[in-house]
């Protein structure tokens, strides 16, 4: 292994870059920010330029020009050849002499466990779930939202409670709080108001987001066609887990099914509650717990798994991130 190896650790998500760079007994040698990773939108080159941005500062603190090795966690790598793509892009920078790249959940599942052993669900934006063995072994789904088979996150948890409160108040659907509750958080009157405010962009299209935290607000006031919306969620979070401890033949062994992302980390007590019920049903081995490391941590440490790093270098990396 060699005290003089080192990794560029990488964890780029839609909205914001974290790097780290790493020596193989676990010190920290410098850190990095910088913006949104998102390829599918700006181009693979416009991407990497933006990547380079804190890589290049970090590597500058450090005093060092190259790593021996990247371990890159990168949103929008969801199928194997998006994950090549991008480790030829990278090799092309010359930042390191190997380079591993895997989908960001992975950074989350390993900042959450002591070994590379487990399955994460991420519940953000969107929805994801990955699973992995020491082996090598992985499980994970395409997560491209419906077309790929996938239900929830926060963005559809906001289209769905506009799908059942436009519906209530014209007649088509069942009563429902939310036809009242949602359009009031932007000041309207009424849900008709609210899709013409959207459609015209009087109210940002992005600003959908802020309907999920109304959501959970109306499902606690008992509203029951809002509680069917998260006690869905909840079944599709532990869906994907069985799933996949399934695929790793994990589901007789105790196992951590990490849960992370701002729709899980904000601890909604219905949804909590239901998806640690149905996981004590389905899955009595899975032990919850939530992530609130941060995953570039688990980049680091993957980068690590690769030098065959010891509890003591890990335990280093841990301190460094305060876990």
């Amino acid at each position: 292994m060699g005290v003089t190896a080192r990794v560029l650790a990488i964890d780029a998500g839609n909205s914001k870059t974290d790097v780290a760079i790493v020596t193989a007994d676990g010190d920290v040698l410098a850190t990095a920010r910088g913006g949104g990773f998102r390829p599918p939108a700006v181009g693979l080159d416009a991407a990497m330029r933006e990547l380079a941005a804190p890589v290049t500062q970090a590597l500058t603190a450090a005093g060092l020009t190259s790593v021996t090795h990247v371990s890159a966690c990168l949103a929008n790598a969801d199928f194997p050849v998006e994950e090549e793509q991008l480790a030829t892009a990278l090799r092309a920078r010359g930042w390191a002499d190997t380079v591993t790249v895997r989908n960001d959940t992975f950074a989350i599942l390993r900042a959450g466990v002591t070994e590379p052993r487990g399955v994460a669900v991420v519940c953000g934006a969107g929805i994801n779930c990955v699973g992995m063995r020491p082996d090598g072994r992985t499980a994970r789904f395409p997560a491209l939202g419906r077309v790929s088979g996938d239900w929830g996150g926060g963005w559809g948890l906001a289209e769905e409670a506009m799908w059942h409160a436009c519906r209530a108040e014209d007649g088509r659907g069942a009563p429902t709080a939310l036809a009242r509750t949602l359009p009031a958080h932007f000041g309207l009157p009424t849900m008709y108001a609210l899709v013409e405010a959207l459609h015209l962009e009087h109210i940002a299209p992005s600003r959908r987001h802020e309907l999920t935290p109304v959501l959970f607000a109306t499902a606690a006031d008992g509203d029951a066609t809002a509680r069917a919306i998260v006690a869905r969620q909840a079944e599709e979070v532990v869906a994907m887990a069985v799933v996949a401890l399934t695929r790793l033949d994990l589901l007789s062994e105790e196992t951590p099914v990490l849960l992370g992302g701002g729709v899980l980390a904000a601890r909604h007590p219905q949804l909590d509650d239901h998806i640690r019920h149905l996981l004590t049903e389905r899955a009595p081995k899975a032990v919850p717990r939530m992530v609130t490391a941060s995953p570039v941590l688990g980049a680091a440490l993957l980068g690590l798994d690769r030098f065959g790093a010891g509890e003591e270098a890990q335990e280093r990396v841990r301190r460094h991130y305060g876990v």
